[in-house]
């Protein structure tokens, strides 16, 4: 469909003698007066909307106004839905962190690769920290560890200014298999061989 702007003339606030009109299905109907086209607009149960109005004459379409602006935000609506789903998100450690806090900010972490979203990890230096990389690489390498299961590094551990960086993407759901049933998962159908086999064989009666 054409793109049309937000700000546009439709039906009645047309007040041009005559326009350009274009169908329904897109056909090129012509060159028109303006109350003709409004007049096929309403048999037809559509709006007459100005989607050109720099034109000479100005170019105008017979649609569903209406739906169409509800499809138009639906589409923006999944853009910016794409658009956040596509956000770096970012959390900082210090080197001399403890416990508690590391557990804390993992499962900030956790969550954003839970929505779907990459997180850049940050070990923040201070000082003489800056001396030993070893220790950020260490926590970095925690954080991968603590949450291989949701998550994976994209690449080593970088240094920038005073920060170590690691980006940590979200991790594929694993494809369940094909064929498999629920209750009975991972467990192969039992073949006439099998069976045959599982069978007690009677004991033979007393003479």
């Amino acid at each position: 469909m054409m793109t049309i702007a937000k700000e546009h003339k439709v039906n009645e606030q047309i007040r041009v003698r005559q326009i350009r009109l274009i169908g329904a299905e897109g056909e090129q109907i012509g060159i028109i007066d303006t109350r003709e086209a409004l007049t096929m607009a309403r048999q037809q149960s559509l709006d007459l909307v100005m989607v050109s109005p720099q034109a000479i004459p100005p170019v105008c379409r017979l649609l569903d106004y209406g739906r169409f602006r509800y499809e138009q935000q639906q589409n923006e609506k999944e853009t910016r839905k794409r658009a956040r789903a596509h956000e770096v998100k970012a959390i900082k450690f210090r080197v001399k962190i403890d416990d508690h806090d590391f557990e804390t900010k993992a499962g900030h972490v956790r969550r954003f690769l839970l929505e779907g979203h990459k997180v850049k990890v940050t070990i923040m230096f201070r000082g003489r920290e800056r001396t030993h990389p070893e220790l950020g690489e260490r926590i970095l390498h925690r954080v991968a560890d603590t949450l291989a299961d949701v998550g994976t590094p994209e690449g080593m551990p970088s240094m920038m200014g005073m920060d170590m960086n690691m980006i940590m993407a979200p991790k594929a759901a694993p494809k369940r298999a094909e064929g498999v049933g629920e209750g009975t998962q991972g467990e192969a159908p039992a073949t006439p061989a099998a069976e045959a086999a599982t069978t007690e064989t009677p004991a033979p009666a007393p003479a």
